[in-house]
């Protein structure tokens, strides 16, 4: 294989050995680029980024033959500058040469896409630690699972590509535990109960649940912490993990999390805060507890992140107005 820099690219080429006659050629550049995965490969496939011989093949599944010559244009990912910004500050909570752990605040999305484009978890993991595994995508470095923006707490980013690939396996095999705590609106009539709603796609951003029948299988367990007057405290354990699962199965209970903007229901539309209550600008969800088998020693790995600031504050609030 040789490599020459064009640009913010690196252009490979290479020549397909006598073992890979036949193969498909996602896999046989996976074995030739062993740095890329599969996935990776795929999307550079298809967008242009792959001659064999002198012809661009954008399909994954064209079959090489022994000798071809193939250029693949690897394109060099520009590094975020907004990682040494302060507003961009990540807590690590744990780490090793396969994972990370970090306690994402409010406001940060897992990775660029949409109108984001830098200072996303995955930006600032791969400012850390290096160059992280593209297993999702392009921009995904790393990026195994995702909270949304408004969410905060816990999750994991894989450093290596085996991590990844391992770490994928768990939460397509519902192996890794995932709690959250949860602040809604009203109190619900069950100590506990699972939510065993299938979600499809809504109008504009939003989930919904699905008609009989339709969308996808989606099951939330959750048990009340704390009642507050008008308020509670749920711990709430996705058994799936769908888009917005928690929050859109919470409000078609009736039962929205406070401050979710996007799945407020009539009921909870137009009420507002208890007067000087402190301001709460997201969604009162919080990955609390996230627990998996380490990929590499298989050894069980168990971390919790306690409530952030403006959600306790908030809490404290409530406890002292239902108590008096």
């Amino acid at each position: 294989m040789s490599a020459e820099k064009n640009g913010g690219a690196e252009l490979s080429r290479l020549s397909v050995p006598r073992e890979l006659d036949g193969e498909r050629l996602d896999r046989a550049l996976s074995a030739l680029v062993p740095d890329y995965s599969r996935e990776r490969l795929k999307e550079l496939i298809r967008a242009g980024s792959v001659r064999v011989g002198t012809v661009v093949t954008r399909k994954p599944s064209h079959l090489v033959s022994d000798g071809d010559s193939i250029d693949v244009e690897l394109r060099v990912r520009e590094r975020s500058r907004r990682g040494s910004h302060p507003d961009a500050h990540l807590e690590v909570v744990y780490s090793d040469d396969d994972v990370v752990v970090v306690d994402k605040p409010a406001g940060m999305v897992a990775h660029a896409g949409g109108r984001v484009h830098e200072g996303t978890v995955a930006d600032l993991c791969e400012e850390r630690f290096g160059p992280l595994p593209h297993l999702q995508g392009e921009d995904r470095p790393g990026i195994v699972h995702r909270l949304d923006r408004d969410t905060s707490g816990l999750m994991v980013v894989a450093r290596t590509e085996a991590a990844g690939t391992e770490l994928m396996r768990q939460f397509r095999e519902r192996e890794v535990e995932k709690n959250y705590l949860a602040l809604v609106w009203g109190e619900p009539r069950f100590a506990s109960e699972w939510i065993t709603a299938p979600l499809g796609r809504g109008r504009s951003d939003k989930i919904a649940v699905a008609r009989s029948g339709e969308g996808r299988a989606a099951e939330t367990f959750y048990e009340v912490r704390e009642r507050l007057g008008g308020f509670a405290l749920l711990a709430c354990r996705p058994v799936t993990g769908r888009t917005h699962q928690i929050r859109v199965h919470l409000a078609s209970i009736e039962h929205p999390v406070v401050g979710d903007t996007l799945y407020r229901t009539r009921k909870t539309a137009s009420r507002s805060l208890p007067v000087g209550a402190p301001r709460l600008s997201r969604q009162a969800l919080h990955a609390h507890r996230l627990a998996f088998s380490h990929p590499s020693t298989k050894e069980r790995v168990e971390l919790v992140s306690p409530l952030p600031v403006d959600i306790e504050a908030l809490l404290a609030f409530l406890r002292e107005r239902t108590t008096t």
